[in-house]
């Protein structure tokens, strides 16, 4: 350990690092490009594998950019500026890709449909952490509104560092949504009085914060929904709208006589779309608070609420919802955290899944997984879209289509 070596970066992988290969071992660096040729430390070392830090580029590759955000590289919410945009897309692809030939062993799968974002102002959720002045020490106490008392920094707002459990004070963000941007550099960005970690959310005149006035409605294509701050809500609503018509046209190639369901729901942001294709919509989430907003979302069709994790919705379907006619369904579309699905709910699409499944994915690795046991299982990987809601960062969203 400490060794310092001089290589070429051959790739990014999962996280954001690049790669470099020295003497048999894979060495992974922060801050890297593919192409660059760096000099490194090793900082921590295994059998197979180590981490080091970046000293220097004695030649830089052609598909870097300029970082544009003051704070890239302590800052821990971005990990590709360094990267144009172009070349974050292609390596992101090459990852998406990478998964399904490695992790999912397939020989042949469907080159990904490439969908771009704007690459800054595109993300309407953040969290902020709540950055508290320490108080005067007693050689350093001034009486109230003397002239060191009013130069002490107020209370600030900022983001996780890279590497540390420092926080960093953020004046502004590029990345952020122009509302969030603009209250954030205004100063006009509400403080939640008892919480030192808190979310915001802002797309066109709505802004909306965890801890105070957390309610509000976004509208999306032609529909409004009703979301809480404090609930999970995608964070690139223009991406969205981009994914949400490939998931209709999708959902028009099932049987439009059968029920759908909508696992992993949320408050409700497909199924609004969707349940105008369908005679019946069950929607399941473990999260009570976001089916009560799924509930007000809905039109008030019909729709069926199940407050379950999806493991425990799964072990309702037996005998007694083929007794009441809510065993078979046309189309689903699950939307997993990042864990992906469970392999008792693998194992219930391959045995009673429906015709048609829509996999929306925040994870290529367990995307690949699960579509490996999926097509083991009877289904076909028909299509596969890569929609980049998280620009600047490693993050890959992932709309899969399969059809038995």
């Amino acid at each position: 350990m400490g060794e310092i070596f001089t290589a070429p970066v051959e790739q990014i992988v999962s996280g954001g690092a690049g790669i470099v290969r020295y003497r048999g071992k894979s060495i992974f660096m922060n801050l890297t490009a593919p192409g660059d040729l760096v000099t490194g430390r090793i900082i921590e070392e295994n059998k197979d594998w180590a981490w080091a830090e970046l000293l220097e580029i004695p030649e830089p590759s052609p598909l870097r950019g300029t970082p544009f955000c003051p704070l890239y590289g302590s800052c821990g919410g971005c990990s590709l500026q360094h990267l144009s945009y172009e070349a974050q897309i292609a390596e992101k692809s090459r990852m998406l890709r990478d998964a399904f030939a490695r992790i999912g062993s397939f020989s042949s799968f469907p080159e990904p449909e490439i969908h771009p974002s704007v690459p800054q102002g595109y993300r309407n959720r953040i969290q902020f952490h709540r950055i508290k002045q320490s108080p005067p020490s007693r050689r350093s106490w001034s009486a109230p509104g003397s002239r060191s008392e009013r130069s002490r920094p107020p209370v600030s707002l900022g983001f996780k560092a890279r590497k540390s459990g420092e926080l960093i004070p953020a004046a502004d963000c590029p990345v952020a949504d122009p509302g969030i941007r603009r209250a954030l550099t205004e100063g006009t960005l509400p403080l939640p009085p008892d919480r030192d970690r808190f979310t915001v959310y802002a797309r066109g005149d709505t802004l909306v914060y965890e801890g105070g006035q957390s309610r509000g409605k976004v509208k999306l294509s032609d529909r409004e929904l009703l979301m809480d701050a404090g609930l999970f809500f995608q964070s690139n609503g223009t991406a969205l709208e981009i994914l949400i018509p490939e998931l209709l046209e999708t959902a028009k190639e099932a049987d439009p006589s059968l029920p759908m369901a909508d696992i992993y729901c949320g408050v409700g942001t497909f199924a609004v779309f969707l349940e105008r294709y369908f005679p019946r919509i069950d929607l399941v989430e473990e999260n009570r608070q976001a089916l009560n907003l799924a509930r007000e979302n809905m039109s008030g069709g019909n729709c069926r609420f199940y407050p379950l994790k999806a493991d425990q919705w799964v072990k309702t379907r037996g005998e007694a919802g083929r007794k009441t006619g809510t065993g078979s369904y046309g189309f689903i579309v699950v939307d997993p955290p990042r864990q992906g699905l469970s392999a008792s709910l693998r194992q219930w699409l391959i045995r009673e899944g429906p015709p048609v499944l829509a996999y929306v994915s925040c994870d290529p690795a367990t995307l690949a997984r699960d579509s490996r046991e999926l097509c083991l299982g009877g289904y076909g990987l028909e299509k596969l879209s890569f929609h980049d809601f998280y620009p600047q960062t490693a993050h890959i969203e992932t709309l899969a289509v399969f059809k038995k």
